[in-house]
């Protein structure tokens, strides 16, 4: 079954809008993700919505970060992405008339609903402005290693969905 990785997707994007420090475009946002413009735009307007972020349209347009990263946690914008779906796996059958199945059911509901409701609350405990700075230590660190900037034509970038 494929990952939804909408939630990874967008927080890259953010992260370099904030790191950018300057209007970028649905264009230059969809490189970094090898995917579609239009589905960049798609999953920013729900976040203009918001107030997380905002863009002008013209010359010198496009997305900016509106909003103020040490208050805006990954659990809101995993809200915002309307909360997709935490695991992949599910019941076989969701109204059983097996016994067994309903035992099996019962004990993988709970489970799920323990694990998802902690990785939740682990979202709310990260903020933006929290992965920003570990992408500067992180580029920091680079940059005096490599002498070069982030690079995303890498081979290890595949396409991803936004």
């Amino acid at each position: 079954m494929r990952q939804d990785s909408k939630l990874s997707s967008i927080l890259h994007v953010l992260l370099h809008m904030a790191h950018g420090q300057r209007a970028m475009t649905s264009e230059e946002l969809a490189q970094y993700l090898t995917t579609n413009p239009v589905l960049v735009r798609r999953v920013l307007a729900g976040l203009r919505s918001r107030g997380y972020v905002s863009s002008d349209k013209g010359h010198g347009g496009g997305w900016v970060i509106s909003c103020d990263l040490q208050t805006v946690t990954l659990r809101d914008i995993y809200d915002a992405l309307g909360a997709p779906t935490v695991f992949a796996m599910g019941n076989r059958n969701d109204k059983p008339e097996c016994l067994v199945e309903q035992v099996v059911n019962e004990a993988l509901a709970t489970a799920f609903d323990e694990a998802e409701a902690l990785l939740i609350a682990r979202l709310g405990d990260v903020t933006l402005a929290d992965l920003a700075r570990e992408f500067s230590r992180k580029f920091n660190a680079h940059s005096k290693n490599k002498g070069k900037s982030h690079d995303h034509h890498d081979n290890h970038h595949q396409g991803h969905d936004v």
